[in-house]
């Protein structure tokens, strides 16, 4: 069943108007797909949550049963764990900044969560192989197939576009999540942790920041570079990736799981990079277009060292009992990347588009 997009209008009223870190507005709400979405917007406001027990307020019993018969990996779940999740991040316009920690809200995304991440434990089987794990990541795929290899290879304009849309609700806000990983290492998985994100953030430059450089080829493409500007049009596949790593990353728990991610994502970047680039080439796209995407090329291929060698070894030498979150945080990426990549290629070859709804033309100004 196609995925729906539902209305509702923004509250107004009095309270602080929240800001990006560049000081524009903060993004507006998206539009809800299904009941649990308005149930976590129902939860939202302009005003600070009342005052109230210690205690969190259990979720409603008619509501547990729709998460429970909802689709796990669905867009009206997966919009609803974007918004709060959005709230650790950014926040949103017209949503009081006292939000983010109301427990309602709080046991309302424990519920959606353990929803989430039981279906990825059942799809995936319980798994220690590390060394297999990681081999996997480089393994070429049965004939060829992937995202990456279709636009370097037969790709048209449009659909590269389209798939800079699908990524940009990760890459606007790049490396953010995993730095959650930081006060959770010690030692040398620490040490090298910092210093992959060090080179995420540009190295202190902040025109290098890779998000600022994403934004850039956003423009360069003629799309949109604001901050979720393009949330409302992708299908859940692209919101369920990037929630998975959010997920990770505020438990504490899941550090494990969140460094296997992070892994995952340093170690298969590379190679795709380079096709990416190379099909931005073929299409004669602006350099700021290609910039990034080399700068991934280069960058990446230290880090794949820095994250197998000191980062996921010193982890597991401190502690051993991670070694399955580690992998079960490369086996969900994995899984769920192939989820994107299929609903992406199975709309352009029969010539359609892979998104919810038509695209706007860009005009929003460049974004760290």
């Amino acid at each position: 069943m196609p995925e729906q997009i539902l209305t509702r209008p923004v509250t107004s009223g009095a309270g602080r108007r929240p800001t990006t870190p560049e000081g524009v507005p903060a993004p507006s709400l998206p539009r809800t797909r299904g009941p649990l979405g308005e149930a976590v917007l129902a939860l939202l406001g302009p005003e600070p949550p009342a005052p109230g027990s210690d205690g969190a307020p259990a979720v409603a019993p008619e509501l547990t049963a729709e998460i429970a018969a909802a689709d796990p990996y669905g867009g009206d779940l997966h919009l609803a764990l974007h918004v709060c999740y959005e709230l650790h991040y950014r926040g949103f316009a017209d949503v009081h900044p006292d939000r983010e920690w109301d427990p309602a809200l709080l046991s309302l995304r424990a519920a959606l969560e353990e929803r989430f991440l039981t279906a990825l434990r059942a799809d995936l089987p319980d798994d220690t192989d590390l060394r297999g794990a990681l081999e996997d990541l480089l393994t070429e795929p049965p004939g060829g197939a992937g995202v990456s290899r279709y636009l370097s290879r037969s790709g048209e304009w449009w659909q590269m576009r389209e798939y800079l849309v699908h990524r940009s609700i990760y890459h606007l806000k790049e490396a953010d999540p995993h730095a959650w990983a930081i006060p959770r290492l010690t030692g040398r998985a620490k040490a090298a942790l910092v210093a992959v994100e060090f080179d995420e953030y540009g190295g202190g430059r902040a025109d290098r920041i890779h998000a600022h450089l994403f934004a850039e080829l956003l423009e360069g493409a003629g799309l949109e570079s604001g901050y979720l500007a393009y949330v409302d049009v992708v299908p859940a596949p692209a919101l369920a990736v990037v929630n998975l790593m959010s997920l990770f990353g505020l438990h504490r728990t899941l550090r494990g799981a969140l460094v296997g991610h992070f892994a995952a994502a340093e170690i298969t970047t590379p190679p795709s990079a380079r096709r990416l680039a190379r099909a931005l080439q073929r299409m004669g796209a602006p350099e700021r277009c290609v910039r990034f995407y080399t700068e991934h090329v280069e960058a990446d291929a230290v880090h794949e060292q820095l994250m197998r060698h000191d980062v996921i070894a010193d982890l597991l030498e401190r502690e051993p009992e991670l070694r399955a979150d580690v992998v079960f945080g490369i086996r969900a990426t994995g899984f769920l990347e192939a989820k994107l990549g299929r609903v992406m290629l199975e709309a352009w070859t029969r010539d359609r588009s892979s998104l919810l709804g038509p695209l706007r033309a860009g005009g929003t100004r460049v974004a760290a």
